[in-house]
């Protein structure tokens, strides 16, 4: 076990996960979360619990930021008309959230200013993933940033990607969710079609798995979609979140993103019926509603 303590800030349901892949392999961590009882399992696998965010910065040089948002990052950094209180000199913080380009160049901004290295490294996958060690992880920072976290991720991630200078990653992250949130939708159509149509949906689901464009994504939702499993891996409200952001990026680059903005639509409509903290497959039950049923 190396005795260089490790921060980490942000243990929600990803940062969860994380976080204990990282103890398993034998790093010390110091954790903090805005919700302190969500750190009493990584306590109890050995993981010191911090009482501030200032905390993490004095015993640890590399923290690990996995937040919701660049709100909660600015909050948990202190941040003020761009500046920190937090005594950063010296520290490295890898930014593992998924925010929209612009916020993270500010933050680069703000951590450099107050004597600091801000890497982004946001991640492709979901809790499952998290858990297993399989995440892919785009990077991007000033020069060495790339080799500075390769040992550090490799527990996370079966493969991570040098993407070039801030915010090139996240700007990555952002293209490849186009695929993620309108392959879900799709998923949810089709066997919500299926059903309205009487097949058997045992035969669809082989027919689906077995066949070319059967991936790691739908073997894992198309299984929860037919079961209405709802537990949530990657929640509607955080998926609606990131077409947010790249309906933003789209409009930014002046393109076209059509089938985003009828899945940002369908993943709005499952939120507010209710299914915000249920797992993105519940897409199905506003493609349902849509057709005047209810699954």
């Amino acid at each position: 076990m190396t005795h260089t303590p490790l921060g980490f800030i942000g243990i929600g349901s990803m940062g969860e996960a994380m976080a204990m892949r990282l103890l398993a392999a034998g790093r010390m961590l110091i954790v903090w979360n805005r919700t302190p009882e969500r750190c009493a399992p990584l306590a109890a696998l050995g993981a010191t619990v911090a009482g501030s965010v200032a905390a993490v910065f004095s015993a640890a040089d590399t923290v690990i930021m996995m937040l919701a948002n660049a709100g909660a990052i600015h909050d948990a950094l202190a941040i003020t008309a761009g500046h920190t209180a937090l005594q950063l000199t010296g520290r490295t913080i890898i930014q593992m959230g998924t925010i929209r380009p612009a916020e993270s160049l500010a933050l680069a901004a703000s951590v450099t200013a107050a004597g600091g290295r801000y890497i982004e490294a946001p991640v492709s996958g979901s809790r499952k993933p998290a858990e297993t060690g399989q995440l892919v992880a785009m990077v991007a920072g000033p020069a060495g940033a790339f080799a500075y976290v390769q040992e550090l991720l490799t527990p996370l991630c079966r493969q991570i990607v040098d993407c070039g200078e801030v915010p090139r990653a996240l700007a990555t992250k952002i293209s490849v969710n186009v695929v993620l949130v309108t392959q879900v939708a799709a998923f949810a159509e089709a066997v919500h079609l299926a059903r309205a149509s009487g097949v058997d949906l045992e035969a669809l689901q082989q027919v689906l798995l077995a066949g070319p464009m059967a991936n790691d994504l739908m073997r894992v939702k198309l299984p929860k979609l037919l079961a209405d499993d709802l537990r949530p891996q990657a929640a509607v409200h955080d998926v609606h979140y990131n077409c947010t952001l790249i309906l933003d990026a789209a409009q930014g680059a002046s393109v076209a993103s059509p089938l985003v903005t009828v899945s940002e639509a369908l993943y709005r409509e499952a939120d507010a019926a209710g299914f915000g903290n249920h797992d993105m497959v519940a897409v199905i039950h506003a493609i349902a509603a849509r057709s005047g049923s209810r699954l």
